[in-house]
């Protein structure tokens, strides 16, 4: 990234910090389904001559995250899952116990002549504090750490490097405790968990209390990021 990029986007976060603070997230599935398949990739295969390139991150409950992602151009898919840990196939109720080591997380698979990966690490850290260990707002435990997964080298170098900027920055007011880890797996949440704030947004008085204000923040925050098809909701 440029120092000119990086300079401005450091100077426009003490604007939106706090205005991303998350509450509890519970919930159980709508229909009972647990059975886990991955099929938000499935249309990925129509841009198959397109390289596509993949962040796995970690910022609180995956219900808000996924929500926000999914809106932005150039993200293909975001799937709410685990990652992080050491339990094979884990469960959300495994998850939830703290027992596994895994963090709620998203993997997001993303066109990069569309959107980059530096604007993808924007939205990270502008949308979660990153400064609270094992916790965002009232979800608290190991598995709403913040984390970065990364896939590659390079982006294990920015992350880093954004990390630094912004610590050194003084952007919050406490030290920022994001882990960035090299990515080994990731575990695609049950089904239920899946676009959830998509499927229950109407009828769950989280979704409307916790996320909707959330995404309304993020809409005007990023609006020139949004798909065009988002803008018109």
């Amino acid at each position: 990234m440029s120092g000119n990029t990086l300079r401005t986007f450091l100077l426009s976060i003490p604007l939106q910090v706090g205005i991303f603070a998350l509450s509890s997230c519970q919930g159980q599935p709508k229909n009972g389904s647990t059975a886990r398949t991955n099929h938000k990739t499935e249309h990925v295969a129509v841009l198959k001559n397109i390289k596509m390139e993949t962040a796995t991150f970690a910022n609180g409950c995956f219900w808000c995250t996924e929500a926000i992602f999914e809106e932005l151009k150039g993200v293909v898919s975001a799937v709410s899952g685990y990652s992080g840990g050491q339990t094979e196939n884990p469960t959300y109720k495994e998850v939830c116990n703290g027992t596994t080591g895994h963090a709620e997380c998203i993997q997001i698979t993303f066109n990069p002549s569309e959107i980059t990966y530096d604007e993808l690490l924007e939205v990270f850290w502008k949308t979660h504090d990153p400064t609270t260990l094992n916790r965002q707002g009232n979800d608290i435990g190991t598995q709403y750490r913040s984390a970065i997964f990364y896939h590659t080298e390079e982006q294990k170098q920015k992350a880093t490097l954004y990390k630094k900027e912004l610590n050194e920055s003084g952007a919050w007011a406490n030290p920022i405790v994001t882990e960035i880890s090299p990515f080994t797996i990731f575990y695609p949440a049950e089904n239920y968990h899946q676009q959830y704030f998509e499927v229950n947004g109407d009828a769950n008085p989280y979704c409307q209390f916790v996320i909707q204000p959330k995404l309304e923040k993020f809409r005007k925050v990023f609006a020139d990021k949004r798909k065009i098809q988002a803008q018109n909701n």
